[in-house]
């Protein structure tokens, strides 16, 4: 596996000088092992609220230091807890008259550590207090729970009541509560990958794992990969059945843990609407990366059972930029603007034109996988997809098109292609159709026609016959028609066309423009290719 790090005993140190470039930030200048993000403002007259934990969570727990979050956050090696010393430096440097709350999250080395701290400090004469989130529910009330994304919900809203200049007790009651409403449940395609370190996947591509820990800790169970609505169903099912109050109505933090795409997320938000607690959430915080496990692939969802005081506290503003809550709604629509009809004419019969587009279509269906691995060798592999698409589209369809009239015919391809087709061809090929029926309609003569929906085509894609694009084709093609050649001329032009694109290896419009010249070499343009031989085949039609 490949990492963006340098060495690999100072990822944490150079991730942390990384997020410092924040001007509200800075670090305790301190031994080394001591690593402490605080706020720069911080004067020490109110509670302060302390957290951390093993690095590796980002953009937990330093990247929610901030006004209205955490006074300070102890950050430990990759998975490791934070140091003794390191605890209670945060807690000298953050702590005055007022006390600090320590937010630990449920896993031995935290407890240790953050414990033996805080005792440290008493005996220093600092007030401290602790809170213990328990906020996964994956292994069961058996088990003692362990801290994982739902900590953050903790932070928001003690760091707010600890802003207003609420009491140490009241900070501290207020956590508890937070953690008492608090459920979480994470579902993951892999486990993570330890940056520097070999990776050992304990799943295979079948397999998904429910309810694992943000170490990557074995979780409930391994199920079977499946859609992302199943999979969401079944871990909310799962979550579900630890509601503190089914009725209530809940806060969610949608969670990232490292390296699931955006589209994936927003899909996975889709799919969580869908099941039985789409119904319950008010307001949502991501989807995004919150607390991460390095990269690993998949997410977790932490719902809070809201009253109005822990509302309110939500809503406040923070300083942290990675928190960013905002009402939660089911999807909604708004009334789309009413579309020139695809098929504005009447369908009329021709035979031999219907035959000429019904073969037509079965041709690119028929071609797909061909032009894709043509096309993957000089572009992006979905060119015989894009065309494919367009034949269904007309197999469709080909039964209510004005066939007996060439120049509404003209523009109805030209709509379908531009509603139907994807790609840039799709869109050129709908500018042709449609400019050669507006043409066609002032001179009835279908070669000409083509010629100049090809003219309005090169005026707005740039491209010219030598460019090695579909207009190698189909300009000599049109060409020869608009001479009142045979169709069978007209294709021995486009053949002759498509295969010229063999040997241009310079061009300045098109895909080709941003290849080297090495893989252009005898290999012909995707496009140019279909336009020879879908008129090929026409002209053995009668």
């Amino acid at each position: 596996m490949k990492f963006f790090i340098n060495e690999v005993d100072q990822i944490v140190n150079e991730a942390i000088d990384g997020l410092l470039t924040n001007p509200d930030l800075a670090r305790l200048d301190a031994a080394a092992g001591i690593r402490v993000v605080i706020r720069k403002d911080w004067d020490k007259s109110k509670v302060a609220i302390i957290s951390g934990g093993g690095s590796g969570h980002e953009p937990a727990h330093a990247g929610f230091v901030g006004k209205g979050m955490l006074t300070a956050a102890v950050c430990g090696d990759v998975f490791a807890s934070p140091t003794v010393d390191a605890v209670l430096s945060a807690i000298l440097a953050a702590t005055g008259p007022e006390g600090c709350l320590l937010i630990i999250k449920n896993y031995t080395g935290d407890r240790l550590n953050f414990g033996l701290a805080a005792e440290q400090a008493r005996t220093l004469g600092y007030r401290v207090k602790t809170v213990t989130v328990d906020d996964d529910i994956a292994l069961g009330a058996d088990v003692k729970k362990r801290g994982v994304a739902g900590t953050l919900f903790v932070h928001k809203v003690a760091g707010q009541l600890a802003e207003e200049g609420k009491s140490l007790d009241e900070v501290t009651a207020a956590a508890q509560t937070v953690i008492d409403r608090t459920v979480s449940i994470g579902l993951s395609l892999t486990s993570c990958r330890h940056l520097g370190q070999p990776y050992v996947p304990r799943l295979n591509d079948q397999q998904v794992e429910l309810g694992l820990g943000i170490h990557g800790e074995p979780g409930l169970r391994v199920i079977a990969y499946d859609k992302a609505n199943e999979l969401m169903n079944i871990a909310m099912t799962q979550l579900a059945g630890s509601l503190p109050d089914t009725n209530g109505r809940y806060a969610m933090l949608f969670n990232n843990m490292g390296s699931v795409s955006p589209i994936e997320m927003n899909i996975l938000v889709q799919s969580f609407c869908k099941t039985s607690l789409g119904d319950k959430v008010d307001y949502m915080i991501g989807p995004a990366a919150l607390m991460s496990s390095i990269n690993m692939n998949g997410f977790s969802v932490s719902l809070l059972l809201l009253n109005e005081s822990i509302k309110r506290a939500l809503l406040a503003p923070a300083a942290p930029a990675a928190w960013q809550l905002q009402a939660f709604k089911k999807p909604a629509t708004v009334a789309a603007p009413v579309l020139p009809a695809t098929m504005p004419f009447a369908p009329s019969a021709n035979v031999y034109v219907q035959t000429l587009l019904e073969e037509t279509g079965r041709l690119l269906v028929a071609i797909e996988k061909e032009i894709n691995d043509l096309d993957a060798k000089v572009g992006d592999g979905d060119a015989g997809s894009t065309f494919a698409l367009t034949g269904k589209r007309i197999l469709a369809v080909n039964g209510q098109l004005p066939l007996d009239n060439t120049g509404h015919l003209l523009l109805t391809l030209g709509r379908l292609l531009a509603r139907e087709a994807g790609g840039s061809s799709g869109v050129l090929l709908s500018i042709l159709f449609t400019a050669a029926g507006n043409a066609y309609a002032h001179t009835p003569e279908l070669g000409g026609a083509l010629l100049s929906g090809l003219q309005t085509v090169k005026a707005h894609g740039g491209a010219q016959v030598g460019d090695r694009t579909m207009i190698d084709a189909l300009q000599p093609a049109f060409e020869a028609l608009a001479a009142g050649a045979p169709i069978a001329v007209a294709a021995a032009a486009a053949r002759k066309g498509a295969d010229n694109t063999k040997h241009i290896i310079r061009t300045k419009f098109g895909r080709s423009s941003y290849l080297p010249e090495e893989v252009l070499k005898n290999i012909p343009d995707p496009g140019a290719e279909v336009i020879a031989r879908v008129l090929e085949n026409m002209a053995t039609l009668k």
